[in-house]
């Protein structure tokens, strides 16, 4: 039974391709080819099915066609491919599956959330996840820009016609401003939430997007996410939450 035991190599072998797995899969998911992942496992997962009950003439069938599984994948998601590789060669996303650069990433947003916070600049900042916002993105005016301090104040800077509504964060940069977002219903935070806050709950109970909020009457710090809103949170308390809810 000794060759059930692992060894150090297999370990780090197998811990290896688990990374990999993973970073591949964050990858997917924020460049939108999940879907294409998603099929390739539901096409695993039947003929795993099939041979485990030992469906004779299902199988027979899957190995005679097995040879056009990959013509037939690129037909059916060829507009996911298409576009998987065009956000790839545009953002250089090939790099995220060895290094973690959500740190530096969202550094200039990190210390522009603290100038405005000091300053008392009321904004609304979404980061955009697996769920497209391109419903609400309409609303407003794409600019995709990096993601700079100075950029960020200018947009909520109160003398500026962007200032009014969200910035939406896609694909690590500053994709759309000016965006109206829907207001949530909850009667418990209606009367004691302004717009801003409201905005902000109310995109996160409708997607997986997650919310950065300064308070023009307070410089408090909030976040929103997945339908939760979080009230008055430190520099140190906002970073770690923003690498949560971007994962």
């Amino acid at each position: 039974m000794n060759f059930l035991i692992p060894n150090i190599t297999d370990i780090i072998d197998i811990l290896l391709v688990a990374f990999l797995l993973y970073r591949l899969v964050l990858l997917l998911r924020r460049t939108g080819g999940f879907q294409i992942l998603l099929g390739l496992a539901a096409v695993l997962l039947l003929y795993f099915v099939v041979s485990m009950l030992d469906l004779k003439l299902m199988k027979s069938f899957l190995n005679a066609i097995r040879e056009y599984w990959p013509l037939a994948f690129i037909i059916i998601f060829q507009q996911e491919i298409r576009g998987l590789f065009a956000r790839l060669a545009h953002n250089h996303d090939f790099k995220s599956l060895f290094k973690d650069t959500k740190k530096s990433v969202y550094a200039n947003l990190l210390n522009a959330v603290a100038i405005m916070s000091f300053r008392k600049v009321g904004a609304l900042i979404v980061i955009e996840n697996s769920r497209k916002l391109d419903e609400y993105i309409e609303s407003g005016e794409i600019i995709d820009a990096n993601i700079t301090v100075k950029l960020l104040l200018t947009i909520f800077n109160s003398k500026t016609i962007l200032h009014d509504g969200a910035v939406i964060i896609r694909n690590n940069r500053i994709y759309a401003c000016k965006v109206v977002l829907p207001l949530s219903e909850k009667v418990e935070f209606k009367q004691k939430l302004g717009t801003r806050h409201l905005a902000a709950l109310g995109i996160s109970e409708e997607s997986d997007a997650f919310c950065v909020i300064v308070s023009e009457e307070t410089g408090k710090i909030s976040t929103a996410y997945n339908g939760e809103i979080i009230l008055g949170i430190s520099q140190d308390e906002l970073a770690q939450r923003i690498k949560d809810g971007t994962s």
